[in-house]
Parts: structure tokens; C-alpha cells; sequence
């Protein structure tokens, strides 16, 4: 099972991207997570361009369209999600790459709300197979961890490690595209 991780931080300190690292790292092996470390080289969105002429947005069109499932992280700057994953998502509004596409949301600060809110109305309008039991606020902010920190921290891991097989399930319950 292949899964794109996308971290709406360009911090390289950022606790989501630490987050998303630590996950790809404890996944069980059949479980592949790749991240997505070129969000901050999209250019902004223009609906005038032809996307698919832009090598890093064609990129993540077809990163996530082979992609099983989505584990998508964000910080929350002025209540709402970041420019950088705004602009990621608005280039992805003009094709179907979320049509139906199983997708985690995974917030690594309980303050979060406002940015957890409007990622999940954005993707669920774009869409998006958005799912609840996979989608979960961790307490990492403030908390000192980094990502080796994240990977030993016993109640963590539990908690990402039940989101990826929660999220497997779904993906596993899923009709394929042979099956349609």
C-alpha cells in the first residue's frame, strides 16, 4: 500500500513534517509512506496556466493519483491552514486526483482546530474520501519531541500506528478500479 504524506509546513523544523517522517518510519512494511517535500516549489496557483505544462504540479497530481491513501498535515497560521498547502490544494481543484482518494488528517496541535477544520472542508469539497477514525490530533507542540522522540514515545506511535491501520482498512475495503 502506498501512501503520500503532505506537510503544509516549509519549516525544516516542523513539528507536522516530523510527524509525517516518524509515521513513514514506523509503518509496517507492507505500508509504504512517501512524503511530498516539494510544496514549496509549486508556483502560485493561476488558473490561466496549464498546470499539467508545470513539472512540480504535474508532479503531485500524479504523486497522489497513484497514491492508495493521503496523510496530510498542517499547521494553523491566522486560523486556517498555510499558504503553502492552500496553493497545493487549488492546483489539484482542476483535475479529479482527490476524487474518492482516502485521506488522514493528522495535527500535530491540539490548538489546531481552525486549520483542522478548514483542511477537512477543503478536501471534502474537493472530493476527498476524508476519514475520521484515521484523523487524529497528537500532542507534539510544546512537547520537546523530536522526530526520533516521536517514533519511541509509546502513546504516540500507538496512536499513528492506529490511524495507518485504520486507514489500510479503508483503503482495503475500497472497490478497485478493475471492480467498477
Amino acid at each position: 500500500m502506498k501512501i503520500l504524506a503532505i506537510s503544509g509546513s516549509l519549516r525544516a523544523a516542523s513539528l507536522n513534517s516530523a510527524l509525517l517522517r516518524a509515521a513513514a518510519r514506523i509503518a509496517p512494511p507492507e505500508v509504504n509512506i512517501e512524503l511530498f517535500r516539494q510544496l514549496g516549489d509549486l508556483p502560485l496557483f493561476n488558473p490561466d496556466l496549464d498546470a499539467e505544462t508545470i513539472e512540480t504540479v504535474e508532479t503531485l497530481r500524479r504523486r497522489i493519483v497513484v497514491a492508495d491513501a493521503l496523510f496530510i498535515a498542517s499547521p494553523e497560521y491566522a486560523h486556517g491552514i498555510t499558504g503553502a498547502m492552500k496553493n497545493a490544494l487549488d492546483w489539484m481543484v482542476g483535475n479529479e486526483s482527490f476524487v474518492r482518494k482516502p485521506v488522514a488528517l493528522l495535527n500535530a496541535s491540539p490548538r489546531a482546530r481552525h486549520a483542522q477544520a478548514a483542511l477537512r472542508e477543503t478536501v471534502s469539497t474537493m472530493s476527498a474520501l476524508v476519514v475520521d477514525e484515521a484523523s487524529i490530533t497528537l500532542p507534539v507542540l510544546g512537547s520537546g519531541l523530536d522526530e526520533d522522540a516521536i517514533v519511541r514515545h509509546t502513546e504516540i506511535r500507538a496512536a499513528l500506528l492506529g490511524a495507518l491501520h485504520t486507514l489500510a482498512c479503508v483503503v482495503r475495503s475500497l472497490p478497485q478500479e478493475s471492480d467498477a
